[in-house]
């Protein structure tokens, strides 16, 4: 069995982007499926390790860490030399600063957008309420804006980082496929977007991925049968 546990749930896109780089890594783990619906993540014996009671966190042979960022960078460094290579050279000062400025970008000008869109379009209903249209026109035209600068950045590189996948990147494909599936298909858009659109069929394609998103589909209808 494996040491490496993720508390967590398939369904949670910071529970997928963890899975994604584990995947990546080639590092065995065991996913502990938190029951987040009936509230087990609020629960005393969750928030002593996860004292915010979100998903996930892992259990590293005892060593507790939540964030999901914060454990892909772990794993990524800790098992650097197996699989795909998805942290810079800390010693090449220049590309690890590109990567760090590629994931405040990812955490600030995509996360809280995307993920606005996926709380209105997906997690509501999933709870009984109906999504509010006018929060998710606002939040996709905010969107749209940032793509913008996407586009800048990628018509110069292959990757928001430069020309090697990293982290960085592959941390938007929970929130950003869970919105695409809702229906805000922005980050398809090949005539506005076209090397938005290109770095986006070329992550969603990886292997590991398909793999996860199979999953998270196959939990989604049973949570909707539920």
């Amino acid at each position: 069995m494996a040491n490496l546990k993720v508390y967590g749930h398939i369904i949670s896109a910071n529970t997928q982007r963890v899975l994604m780089i584990l995947k990546e890594k080639n590092v065995p783990y065991e996913l502990i499926t938190v029951d987040f619906m009936h509230g087990e993540h609020k629960t005393p014996s969750y928030l002593e390790k996860h004292p915010f009671g979100q998903m996930p966190y892992i259990d590293d042979d005892g060593f507790i860490l939540f964030e999901s960022v914060a454990i892909s960078k772990y794993i990524a460094a800790k098992y650097r030399s197996n699989g795909t290579q998805l942290l810079p050279d800390s010693s090449d000062l220049e590309a690890f600063a590109l990567f760090e400025q590629a994931c405040c970008i990812e955490s600030n000008d995509f996360y809280p957008l995307a993920g606005g869109i996926v709380m209105e379009n997906v997690v509501k209903p999933l709870h009984g309420t109906s999504p509010n249209e006018v929060v998710v026109a606002e939040l996709t035209a905010k969107l749209a804006g940032k793509l913008e600068g996407y586009e800048a950045i990628l018509r110069k590189h292959e990757y928001l980082a430069g020309d090697k996948v990293t982290i960085a990147d592959l941390a938007h494909l929970a929130v950003g496929s869970t919105m695409t599936h809702s229906g805000v298909k922005l980050l398809l858009d090949t005539e506005k977007w076209p090397n938005v659109a290109r770095w986006w069929k070329d992550i969603t394609s990886r292997p590991t991925w398909r793999e996860i998103w199979e999953e998270r589909v196959v939990a989604a209808k049973l949570l909707a049968g539920s």
